[in-house]
């Protein structure tokens, strides 16, 4: 199968990649960098085929897909820095990658007549009570703009595709990229106290068993919408950070034990106001992933051991 993954240079299209290597499929990269542009770890990403490409740009969509003529499309590139994205000269620019690069995709996807996998996010839903959000719930209300524009993104998928997969994922973390296990570190080592809000619920979610299951998907017809993340229970961020330190002192780093490193567990208000709402509840519901025979992600205790293990720690 010849697959086309957009946003190469991000979290998750290296390991879609890498996944897709494995697996024997002609996987083709993109992103806006001249060259690939991700970590230079030597895996299968970094040798394959790679498209300069701006999804903003109808004619430059075009073209790569002429040269690829891919059977499926995995759309990762997004603009996905949320806080950033309120600002008033990137609301017009999120827009335009998340909507309307997504809409350059989607066309030169039903020309070419293949499937595509997009990939969403829980922030399209307000986060209000403690239930988890099922795939098939249309109560959308995003809190920002980067919700807002994802939540576009995916009309677009729907109204213009009949053989598109749209799944929202949450707290992402790679090895490819920034996110909240590099942060944590990073401030662990310089700080003797943090604070990490409670009240925000969720599940991790890490793109190297996410990659493996995207791949799963796309080899089958079964459309529509889904959630994934890994399995082992809703937790709140403070948690996600007390088990990251544990880990880490665990693997003899002592800076982060809790004789050099107090989490001290705080609501969003305390905290203080971030330009971009977050959602309180970002449970999903992953039911629907088993009901139609996909293995479900590890847990997130053993995704993150393996992942801190991965980065050297």
């Amino acid at each position: 199968m010849k697959v086309l993954v957009t946003g190469v240079g991000g979290q998750l299209g290296h390991d879609v990649m890498n996944e897709l290597a494995k697996r024997g499929h002609e996987g083709s990269g993109s992103g806006l960098a001249a060259v690939y542009s991700g970590i230079p770890d030597g895996t299968a990403v970094t040798r394959m085929p790679y498209y300069c490409m701006d999804i903003t740009d109808s004619t430059a969509v075009e073209n790569v897909f002429s040269k690829v003529r891919p059977d499926a499309v995995v759309h990762c590139a997004a603009w996905t820095a949320v806080d950033s994205a309120e600002e008033n000269g990137n609301r017009e620019k999120a827009a335009r990658i998340n909507v309307d690069g997504t809409e350059n995709i989607v066309r030169a996807c039903r020309k070419a007549g293949c499937r595509l996998m997009y990939l969403s996010t829980d922030y399209v839903f307000d986060g209000r009570g403690d239930t988890p959000w099922d795939p098939d719930c249309k109560a959308y209300a995003p809190l920002n703009v980067y919700g807002r524009t994802k939540l576009e993104g995916e009309f677009v998928v729907a109204e213009q595709l009949s053989r598109y997969f749209i799944v929202r994922i949450a707290w992402v973390f790679g090895v490819n990229g920034n996110n909240f296990i590099r942060t944590m570190l990073r401030l662990g080592k310089d700080h003797e106290q943090l604070s990490v809000v409670n009240d925000q619920i969720g599940t991790p979610t890490y793109t190297y068993d996410l990659a493996r299951l995207i791949v799963d998907m796309i080899e089958t017809e079964k459309y529509g919408y889904y959630h994934a993340t890994n399995e082992g229970g809703y937790i709140s961020w403070y948690d996600f950070a007390v088990e990251i330190f544990r880990q880490a002192a665990e693997l003899g780093h002592e800076e982060y034990d809790k004789d050099h490193l107090q989490v001290r567990s705080v609501t969003t208000e305390e905290y203080g106001a971030s330009k971009a709402r977050r959602p309180f509840n970002s449970r999903l519901d992953k039911s629907k992933l088993k009901a139609n025979g996909f293995e479900l992600l590890p847990v997130w205790q053993d995704a993150l051991h393996r992942y801190l293990k991965i980065v050297g720690l």
